[in-house]
């Protein structure tokens, strides 16, 4: 179902798909949470909170509503992991083609698994930053691959996967992943330079993840997984800023929030973290200026590999 209220409580002049040069996707999907449950309700309650923000972002003297966000129809296949992640596969690629800034909100982090796929189908040399606390990268978890413990398993066989904030992990996890471009918490929190370490990983076109639980559960309790010693909020902001302005963010997700009656200070982050990124994302570009994301036809068909990374940054 469409919801019937604009994103932020804008103006219909700013929330038409024609005019809009940004989509938002709600993908209210729940269904191989292992523990807090309720993330279905993570896009509503997002939504819900972002009528109540002030909507001048001071710190880029910006008011990136005026861009056009455009709320889609929710992502409504929720009748098995697979069905979710190939439903939400098929509508970002087609707002991707549709030469949009695609943009997807969940629900739990399984349907990164098929946000990824497209933006990885559409865009060369794509980098999937993966800002979590926890690896997420195990092939088959509970008799799918498509749980919610194996978001970026796809994606550290087929992009260059960087992760971040990672605290939490399976030790078979650590045969998987490439520990050089892993960012674990522990090593973070006395590396004033991983910042910059990180954006040297990343190719020019960058998908971001953004699990809320890598956020610190002092800042964002309502989460179905809240992991101690994460990141803070002028931490997260100065890093995804530096990532925006040195490379070409093609889309982001943001996933997890688990809300709850008695924490809506969490829904509030979520979406105002949602509408920095998108501030950061069009800082530099006028409202009448034309967006092109770049999507690339030769792509289309899906034949990225991770060979393409050998020659990377060289």
């Amino acid at each position: 179902m469409k919801t019937t209220k604009n994103y932020a409580g804008i103006p219909d002049e700013f929330a038409q798909l024609e005019k809009s040069k940004v989509v938002l996707i709600p993908v209210p999907y729940d269904g191989t949470s292992t523990w807090g449950k309720g993330a279905e309700k993570g896009p509503e309650a997002l939504l819900e909170a972002s009528e109540n923000m002030e909507l001048y972002d001071i710190e880029t003297d910006t008011e990136v509503y005026k861009q056009g966000v455009y709320v889609a129809e929710q992502v409504a296949e929720l009748s098995s992991p697979e069905a979710m992640v190939n439903s939400v596969h098929n509508r970002t690629k087609d707002y991707i083609k549709r030469n949009k800034f695609v943009t997807l909100v969940g629900g739990e982090h399984s349907l990164s698994i098929g946000s990824i796929r497209a933006f990885n189908e559409c865009f060369d040399n794509l980098t999937v930053l993966h800002i979590d606390a926890h690896a997420d990268i195990r092939e088959s978890y509970d008799g799918t691959p498509y749980n919610h413990a194996c978001a970026v398993y796809e994606a550290s066989q087929n992009t260059n996967l960087v992760q971040v904030g990672i605290r939490s992990m399976d030790a078979i996890e650590m045969t998987l992943m490439d520990t050089e471009k892993t960012f674990f918490a522990h090593e973070m929190v006395d590396d004033e330079y991983w910042m910059d370490k990180v954006v040297e990983l990343l190719t020019d076109n960058v998908f971001i993840t953004f699990d809320l639980d890598a956020l610190d559960p002092s800042i964002l309790p309502s989460t179905g997984t809240p992991e101690p010693g994460g990141l803070l909020w002028y931490e997260t902001l100065e890093f995804l800023k530096k990532v925006f302005e040195e490379k070409n963010v093609v889309g982001f997700d943001l996933v997890e929030l688990c809300p709850n009656e008695q924490d809506r200070s969490s829904n509030f982050l979520a979406a105002k973290l949602y509408y920095k990124m998108l501030s950061y994302k069009f800082m530099n570009e006028d409202v009448e200026d034309e967006y092109d994301n770049t999507y690339d036809l030769t792509n289309s068909a899906g034949n990225n590999s991770a060979s393409k990374f050998d020659d990377e940054n060289e």
